[in-house]
């Protein structure tokens, strides 16, 4: 069984932009509590993932890639708006870290995520990082997709 431990943090200025971004697109073909259905192209490639529910920093998934024609088809199928970003990878002590940079109706939000072996594993944070979003479903790629954070409110 394929796990997902991820913990997530907004990100406080631009000194993590030491790398080049690569461009994301994504979808969701099904997204409640117990799984998301997501439908991805990151440069040239196709990914089809499954996520389970949420427990913590874990959960299910399951990766797959799939023809870059059957991506744009089934990102056509897709509950709107789909989810841009720009994502880049960064070294930081040993780790790292995804820093997403989102787009189109969710521009002005940078999320960065960094995936660990167990929920209890140690790492350094870098200078950029500010408040943990792990457990906030709202910064949600899935919920990004329905509830974009140009929607956001006093209250969100």
């Amino acid at each position: 069984m394929g796990t997902e431990i991820e913990r997530k943090f907004l990100v406080t200025d631009d000194s993590w932009k030491t790398s080049e971004p690569v461009y994301y697109c994504q979808g969701y073909l099904n997204r409640d509590k117990y799984r998301t259905v997501r439908v991805r192209i990151a440069e040239d490639q196709g990914f089809l993932t499954i996520k389970g529910p949420t427990v913590g920093a874990t959960r299910s998934e399951y990766e797959y890639v799939i023809p870059l024609e059957d991506a744009q088809e089934l990102l056509g199928l897709c509950d709107k708006p789909l989810v841009e970003k720009y994502r880049r990878i960064i070294r930081y002590k040993g780790m790292s870290w995804e820093v997403d940079e989102f787009l189109g109706d969710n521009q002005g939000l940078v999320v960065a995520e960094i995936e660990l072996d167990s929920e209890s594993q140690a790492f350094d944070l870098p200078t950029w990082v500010g408040k943990e979003v792990t457990n906030d479903p709202k910064y949600f790629n899935s919920r990004l997709s329905s509830k974009p954070f140009s929607t956001w409110g006093i209250d969100d």
